[in-house]
């Protein structure tokens, strides 16, 4: 079989950071890398050929796909929120021109934490018109929770599918998420994960961050690891307590990490003693890695996937800005987590068997980059190598501006212009 698969790399690919951000490759935040990664890795058989397509919505390959492809597989995060709407468009225009089977792997939608369906009203046409693309070319849509599951219900589609998150199945069957102890100690090994959009993160942030001196921010957004490999301050303007440039004192002091690939993120987190915040997918990549890991909900996306998975959570309303570690792990319990995957790895696998799509025998994350001959480094940012890396290169820079400056050629530059009358770049107006 011929799968095309919507994601950005395949799992092979380990990139450095710089050919990430400027080939865009992070899908917009790393916490998607761990689905489509997941994704890739279940659907990998001996019998099957993958192709990524790069996140390519391009209606006129229907064509070439029809041609080349048996089957196309489309997993998606919060895909039915406003910001999507015009790329939801393209892709129910795709579809249409499709004639081989298509499988969304698992579609969310965004709303409040209170599952209101009117911040969803201005969207209901485009998403109807996608879900009924989507249905004439499979038997079923697969969605993320019990949200949009109401939300789809509602528009009046009743073949759908609750599958949760393709990322809680790389382990197959089995997930065994245990405590390492009643307690934390205040030097344990923590990873907090957090939302640039809510201001109250900061302040958990920065409380943190004092408290436990080895506790990690673990940045995830685009815009985030753009500032931690080029330098500069973030574009979004995150709220006070968040790490914003190279020359916070959590990224000089080697506290904050990202990475551009899921598998060296899953093995650092599996290093912590415990993870939280309010990224779903920073909190599941702890999952995975069997790390204990708390989700702090603040709207429908984190929530329905936080209750399907029974992944212990709290509202981000009801922690507030004093969260603690400590309480969270406390009262985290894992029981149902562990006890109820069995039957959500049935449900996950049930739905793609309707589709007419199996797993490969799940070994973990078993696959060519388990080699240690594979290099992840470059995967691996480090918030403290970055500031140093971008010292050398002002530094560096600095030191042929001053050359520059000292050259017989600029002396000579600066005579021709002054006889000539145009002013010189160091003595116009502009530059004072």
């Amino acid at each position: 079989m011929r799968i095309l698969l919507r994601a950005p790399t395949s799992p092979d690919e380990v990139e450095p950071a710089t050919v990430v951000l400027d080939r865009r490759l992070l899908a917009g935040n790393t916490g998607n890398l761990v689905f489509l990664h997941a994704s890739h890795r279940l659907l990998a058989r001996p019998d099957v050929e993958i192709t990524v397509d790069r996140l390519r919505i391009e209606p006129d390959d229907a064509d070439v796909i029809n041609a080349t492809y048996d089957c196309y597989v489309v997993p998606f995060a919060d895909a039915f929120r406003p910001t999507y709407e015009a790329k939801l468009i393209r892709w129910t225009e795709l579809i249409r021109r499709l004639r081989i089977p298509v499988v969304i792997l698992s579609v969310g939608a965004r709303s409040t934490d209170d599952y209101d369906l009117a911040p969803m009203k201005p969207l209901d046409s485009t998403v109807r018109r996608f879900v009924a693309a989507a249905l004439d070319h499979g038997p079923s849509i697969g969605v993320r929770g019990e949200f949009t599951d109401h939300y789809l219900r509602y528009l009046g589609f009743r073949d759908v599918e609750v599958i949760g998150c393709p990322s809680m199945f790389v382990h197959g069957p089995v997930l065994d998420v245990v405590k390492r102890g009643l307690r934390l100690d205040d030097r344990d090994p923590i990873a907090i994960n957090a939302s640039y959009g809510l201001p109250e993160m900061g302040r958990v942030v920065e409380r943190a961050s004092a408290r436990y001196p080895n506790l990690v921010y673990v940045a995830q957004d685009a815009d985030e690891v753009r500032w931690l490999v080029r330098g500069g301050r973030s574009r979004m303007d995150p709220p006070p307590g968040f790490p914003d440039a190279p020359e916070h004192r959590l990224v000089t002091a080697g506290r904050v990490r990202a990475f551009t690939h899921p598998v060296p993120w899953i093995r650092y987190l599996a290093r912590q003693s415990f993870v939280f915040g309010t990224r779903i997918h920073g909190n599941i990549t702890g999952l995975i890695a069997g790390t204990p890991s708390f989700v702090l909900s603040h709207d429908s996306r984190t929530l329905e996937l936080a209750r399907y998975h029974e992944i212990p959570h709290l509202p981000l309303a009801e922690a507030g800005q004093d969260a603690d570690p400590q309480t969270l792990y406390e009262r985290a319990d894992y029981t149902a987590l562990n006890a109820g995957h069995g039957a959500r790895w049935s449900a996950f696998t049930s739905f793609l068997a309707r589709h007419g799509l199996s797993t490969v025998d799940v070994g973990g994350l078993s696959s060519p980059l388990a080699d240690e001959a594979v290099d992840l480094g470059p995967a691996v940012i480090d918030g403290a190598s970055g500031v140093a890396i971008n010292r050398r290169r002002n530094s560096f820079r600095g030191r042929v501006r001053r050359r520059l400056r000292r050259s017989p050629l600029r002396r000579l530059a600066g005579v021709v212009e002054r006889e000539s009358g145009a002013p010189s770049a160091g003595n116009s107006q502009a530059s004072r």
